[in-house]
């Protein structure tokens, strides 16, 4: 299957892909693929309804409520009808940069919303800023829903006297630096040239939503608070309320909180029509990266017009399905690019069609792009086939069934009354988009496709070389001024209310079985969504990979969902397509594991596929030279990435090269040994460590366990181990001492660097932890944390800064990670000794406001933390894992509310000594070297290409 080219960061190691079985010799793939018999579409779009609650208050603010008592929780979303499309030339960059300034502190809750929000144990809490709309978010406990919605009402009613110059002069360089953290990326500035080559001068579209360095510089105070005035009021906002609540409370808290404020503009936005192209664009550019990128593009109609629908399904069959023609023909058949994709991208007055090839290495692009439009122009000429188009369409409606399962958050109910109320004035705007996906025809597929993809299209081709030039930010911003603002006449308000006890989370309860053949079944039942997720982790994991062989498990792990003995990888790919399930492969550090995700109207045959796949693997030798030649591809990516290349040289700094931990945490291995393993390889590693002796399965569903089970004893209840001896995993060697140095890896023309530290703990994973975790949320792992504070809310120089316990069950490394902007790195480091020193020696332990922060925080967040199947799924594994109970959720409250200041700071005396912090530094030595000398420290400068081999 295509894969996401996950690049773990290394703090994060926890991300989890899919593995299969293989016992027999691989056999070719039949002609034939076995028939999946699928439930009608028309059945799961019957499962889609959220019931709603609508009502206006006086002063214009549209208010939706939808009841979902499963959890004792609401999420709180509110949507303004103003995005970056709506900035005027010169104001690049303000709607997003407002965002900022709305976490800034309100009139009546001065300082960062962060505390309040982390004090009531809010999830699920962000902003986002688009081209169409900027919202805010976060799910609550219910005792807190009245202080939540005190908090946004002030920041909607009561804003522009907290506004002060030093705020926006923060948060002016805090998003100069989110830029230059994206920008600093390979491939970072095709946006930019993409929108600015689709969309002609004035369009609203024209500009990316983060703006431009200058005028982010030129904002000023009287510049942000006019677009405060005209763009924030009630009457230019949707709030929705779902989760734990009637309309009847909803109407009461609304008017209470919101009501009192006054009306102000409507945003009404400037025309955006579709431009066409007059004639064909291409260009060329460069940049430091390992591959060529192809992106073919056109501006398409908006996600309200008819055609919408039948241009993303085009883009499915074409670039979007793991079974897509550009798949099958590029990645699979010809073997001339790396990875392929086609999405369009629905706004609300335009859209994007676009189109992504990244080319093998030591393939022509200009080959591979003239193949690809013939691809195109096939697809155009004949429209896809019904087949495609049905699987487009189960596809769709499965993922849409699953996301709702979910009140808030980045996706989930919230999100879906919201954007359509926002865009289409109906809140019920998606189940429109879904019978239009359930009856969309190939023909009104092709329609469409003939309509808008004939048209000229851009088409913007990276290669490898030097980057341009980059366009940083004025050493003095001319908004930086420090006139003086008119003073704001502040109107009294109603204090802030208080919240009620919280009651302890309720874990599902868990229940265990076993099949014929042994394997373990570890079940909680969730009934939300139709849905069921399966997890079969197996004891191997990263750490199973012989130091001779490094990504073995994880190319063994990929080829398991390439085929089986009874289909390819196309008709596997289909199969699953059809089913509107999801299997998937992956390893952390400790584990490895299979996973599927299904409807459950389609459970039965998902299981089944689930089974072939983890049972007959194919292992076929032309897949496994497609895959390494990806593989090899994948590493030469990660050789340009900044966080990829931290996480590839800090393992071994920490653990020493003989640790099955001290190796690259993306685990796809070097170079050597990916052109060294061989078939025979793969299949000795498959017997070794994916058998059923070696397995657990997790399932969180819809349905009881006693439905279940004869479902994965039908699958996998005469799986057999085979005779040879299971694997085991060697942790003799022993973990070297450590002092502090800098390995610095040369990065030129890098605007920002990219830093990761630490050191290897004393502790195990599966030690009990809880203590130093919370006094590590104050030091390292929180928004609100001592150095993310100090690096980002008081300084300006990073994105965000963290430091946290990654999840191995072994000897656990404590990660530091800090993208700063490059004038800045050596001071950074200098910032971080000093906030970890201070904390540890210094006399500076956890504050009585920290602790109250944070106990509340970690139990207050629990009643949030398990709404969906995923998550109750996450926490079961993880509880397998580290050794803990069923229950372990449910024991974490009485024990964080009885923590004292002082048993925090021991926690984080007796774990942390920062005299033995390793700092991988990635950026341009000729920038940074100076700055890192001046720290006293032993500095080591490295290339950022691999040693010869």
């Amino acid at each position: 299957m295509r894969r996401a080219g996950s690049l773990v960061a290394a703090a994060a190691l926890l991300a989890v892909s899919t593995p299969v079985w293989a016992s027999a010799p691989a056999a070719q793939a039949p002609a034939f693929a076995p028939a999946v018999q699928a439930a009608p579409v028309s059945e799961l779009v019957a499962e889609v309804d959220i019931p709603y609650t609508k009502f206006t208050l006086d002063n214009g603010l549209t208010v939706l409520v939808h009841e979902d008592h499963k959890a004792p929780v609401v999420a709180v979303s509110v949507w303004y009808n103003v995005g970056s499309k709506d900035e005027p030339a010169g104001k690049t960059g303000f709607a997003h940069l407002f965002e900022h300034l709305m976490f800034g502190g309100s009139e009546n809750a001065p300082g960062s919303y962060f505390t309040p929000m982390r004090n009531m144990g809010a999830t699920d809490m962000n902003g986002t800023t688009s081209f169409d709309r900027t919202n805010y978010f976060e799910t609550v406990p219910t005792p807190a829903l009245e202080q939540a919605l005190f908090m946004e009402s002030d920041r909607m009613g009561y804003m522009l006297g907290a506004i002060t110059q030093e705020t926006l002069d923060l948060q002016r360089g805090v998003v100069q630096n989110e830029k230059r953290q994206g920008d600093n990326q390979p491939y970072g500035l095709n946006w930019y040239k993409q929108l600015e080559a689709l969309f002609p001068e004035g369009h609203p579209y024209r500009h990316s939503t983060i703006g431009s360095m200058a005028d982010l510089d030129a904002a000023s105070m009287e510049t942000v608070r006019d677009w405060f005035r005209s763009n924030y009021g009630p009457n230019n906002s949707v709030l929705v309320l779902a989760g734990d609540i009637t309309p009847a409370k909803a109407r009461e808290l609304t008017q209470k909180y919101f009501g009192p404020i006054p009306r102000g503009p409507v945003n009404h936005p400037v025309p955006a029509e579709v431009p066409t192209l007059p004639a064909p664009v291409n260009e060329t550019t460069q940049d430091r990266v390992s591959n060529a990128r192809i992106q073919m593009s056109w501006v398409v109609p908006s996600m309200l017009d008819a055609d919408s629908v039948p241009l993303s399904v085009a883009a499915s069959v074409l670039g979007g399905l793991a079974s897509s023609r550009l798949d099958n023909e590029l990645v699979r058949g010809e073997q001339t690019a790396v990875s392929v994709g086609a999405g369009n991208i629905a706004l609300h007055r335009v859209g994007i069609f676009q189109i992504q090839i990244d080319v093998k290495p030591g393939e022509d692009p200009a080959a591979v792009e003239a193949r690809a439009r013939e691809i195109l122009n096939g697809l155009i000429a004949d429209g896809p086939t019904a087949a495609e188009v049905e699987r487009v369409k189960t596809q769709y409606v499965s993922n849409t069934v699953q996301g709702l399962e979910q009140v808030g958050g980045f996706g989930g109910k919230a999100v879906a009354l919201a954007e359509g109320q926002l865009y289409a004035g109906d809140p019920e705007h998606y189940k429109k988009e879904l019978q239009a996906y359930a009856a969309v025809t190939p023909a009104q597929v092709q329609a469409a496709m003939q309509k808008w993809l004939t048209r000229p299209a851009y088409t913007l081709t990276t290669l490898p070389g030097e980057r341009e030039a980059y366009e940083e930010a004025a050493e003095a911003p001319s908004g930086a001024n420090h006139t003086p603002a008119p003073p704001i006449e502040r109107v009294a308000r109603m204090p802030k209310p208080e919240i009620a006890a919280v009651a302890n989370v309720d874990f599902p309860s868990v229940q265990r079985t076993r099949l014929s053949n042994g394997v373990e079944v570890v079940y909680a039942h969730r009934d939300a969504v139709p849905a069921t997720k399966i997890a079969i982790d197996f004891d191997a994991g990263l750490a199973a990979d012989d130091a001779s062989k490094l990504g073995l498990q994880s190319l063994m792990l990929d080829l398991m969902d390439e085929g089986t003995h009874m289909m390819n990888a196309t008709q596997l790919a289909e199969a699953q397509e059809a089913l509107g399930a999801t299997i998937s492969t992956g390893a952390s550090m400790d584990r490895s594991v299979v996973q599927l995700s299904a409807v459950t109207p389609n459970l039965k045959p998902s299981v089944a596929l689930l089974a072939d796949v983890v049972r007959n693997p194919a292992f076929a030798s032309s897949e496994l030279e497609r895959l390494r030649a990806t593989r090899l591809s994948r590493i030469a990516a990660e050789r340009t990435q900044p966080a990829a290349l931290a996480s590839r040289a800090l393992p071994e700094l920490m653990y020493g090269s003989s640790n099955p931990y001290g190796r690259p945490f993306s685990g796809n291995g070097d170079e050597a040994s990916v052109k060294a393993i061989t078939e025979a390889d793969i299949r000795a590693d498959y017997a070794e460590w994916i058998r059923p002796d070696n397995a657990k399965i997790f399932v969180v569903s819809d349905k009881p366990l006693s439905e279940i089970a004869p479902v994965l004893e039908a699958g996998f209840g005469t799986w057999t181990a085979p005779t040879a001896a299971k694997g085991v995993k060697d942790f003799s060697a022993p973990i070297p001492a450590t002092t502090s140095r800098i390995v610095l890896i040369d990065r030129p023309q890098s605007p920002q660097s990219y830093i990761m530290g630490g050191e290897v703990l004393a502790a195990q994973g599966t030690d009990d932890l809880l203590v130093f975790n919370a006094a590590n949320n104050v030091l390292g792992n929180d928004f609100l944390s001592r150095i993310n504070s100090d690096l980002r809310e008081t300084k300006g120089w990073s994105y965000g800064v963290n430091a946290s316990v990654a999840g191995f069950a072994g000897r656990v490394p404590y990660l530091v990670t800090a993208p700063v902007q490059a004038d800045q790195t050596g001071p950074a480091i200098a910032a971080l000794n000093l906030q970890f020193n201070d904390f540890l020696k210094g006399g500076k332990g956890v504050t009585p406001a920290e602790l109250e922060r944070t106990v509340n925080g970690n139990t207050r967040r629990l009643a949030g933390s398990y709404e969906t199947s995923a998550a109750v799924l996450g926490a079961m594994r993880t509880n397998d894992l580290l050794g803990r109970p069923d229950d372990y959720p449910e024991t974490v409250a009485a024990r964080t509310n009885a923590l004292t200041a002082a048993e925090l700071d021991a926690a984080a005396k007796a774990a942390l000594d920062p005299s033995r912090f390793v700092w991988v530094v990635v950026g341009d030595a000729s920038v940074v070297k100076p700055q890192l000398d001046a720290l006293g420290l032993p500095v080591e400068v490295r290339s950022a290409a691999p040693a010869a081999q």
